[in-house]
């Protein structure tokens, strides 16, 4: 069995059709999209809306998983980085786990031929 790896990424939500676009291209097979808010080190900004002045907690994000076990963990964040970072503050954060099983519900398969989409079957 194959070492399996999660890698969740926070980013900027304009930049999510050029990171599934870069991720598809390097072999990454599946992801999950959520939309998110939180707030990094800078604990949010302050905005000005029809002259009165209020406090941005929590930015719109979006956070992308995936679980690899074939494409190398260091080209996945690499070549996230590259697509992402801006240089300003609120790029994001990137988080890699080690994952200790998986098992796609539809055949039981387990283990990172779960993740592996060797047989794609249109059953939909």
């Amino acid at each position: 069995m194959s070492k399996m790896t999660r890698i969740d990424i926070i980013a900027r939500p304009e930049k999510l059709e050029d990171l599934k676009e870069g991720l598809n291209a390097i072999g990454v097979q599946g992801m999950t999209v959520s939309q998110v808010f939180g707030c990094g080190l800078q604990k949010g900004h302050k905005e000005v809306y029809r002259g009165k002045e209020y406090q941005v907690n929590l930015v719109p994000m979006i956070k992308v998983e995936t679980v690899v076990c074939e494409v190398p963990v260091d080209l996945v964040l690499d070549t996230a980085r590259n697509i992402l970072q801006t240089g300003r503050v609120g790029d994001g954060k990137i988080f890699v786990y080690d994952v200790a099983d998986c098992m796609r519900i539809r055949t039981g398969t387990r283990g990172s031929k779960a993740v592996i989409d060797d047989e794609i079957v249109d059953d939909m």
